[in-house]
């Protein structure tokens, strides 16, 4: 049976989940998420989308984006699993498929305030969900403070990969 196709719109913004293969915990490594705000951060640059939100857990990860043109949201997402399973398969001495088939995705418009807020609710309250802590402050999500994660990205900016290990 065929892929649904996704439903893009122009001045939507996406909710969108990856999760690893075979929901194995492949992101514990502190250094496999500093690899991962590395790979965000060129991608940003390199698509020119909005990411509003951000939480990296143990097997998956939760993004609140608004891409420039909806088609690219595909594109930006091939871009980046693609990258971060090559860096993540190098890192971790495998082989094979480290994301899950497909992201998952659900879209919104971008003036529906109340969706965003929800959205971001879920996101940010996902660590604690998961008993991975207490509150709601987590060092790799942007929780609290939009910049707090903007700041985690321009680190990332300037150092490589290589340089954190």
């Amino acid at each position: 049976m065929p892929r649904t196709p996704r439903d893009l719109k122009p001045n939507y913004c996406y909710h969108v989940t990856v999760r690893c293969n075979n929901r194995e915990f492949k992101l514990i490594r502190h250094e496999c998420r500093e690899v991962f705000l590395y790979a965000l951060k060129q991608a940003i640059e390199k698509f020119k989308f909005k990411l509003y939100a951000l939480c990296i857990m143990s097997n998956h990860v939760h993004y609140l984006l608004e891409p420039a043109q909806p088609e690219e949201l595909p594109r930006i997402m091939h871009w980046l699993n693609w990258y971060t399973a090559m860096c993540f398969n190098r890192m971790l001495k495998r082989t094979g498929h480290f994301w899950e088939k497909r992201y998952h995705s659900s879209g919104f418009e971008k003036n529906d305030y109340q969706r965003a807020l929800n959205t971001l609710r879920y996101i940010h309250a996902n660590p604690k969900a998961a008993k991975m802590q207490q509150g709601f402050f987590y060092d790799f999500s942007n929780y609290g403070i939009h910049d707090r994660l903007t700041c985690i990205i321009h680190e990332a900016k300037n150092q490589t990969p290589k340089s954190r290990n």
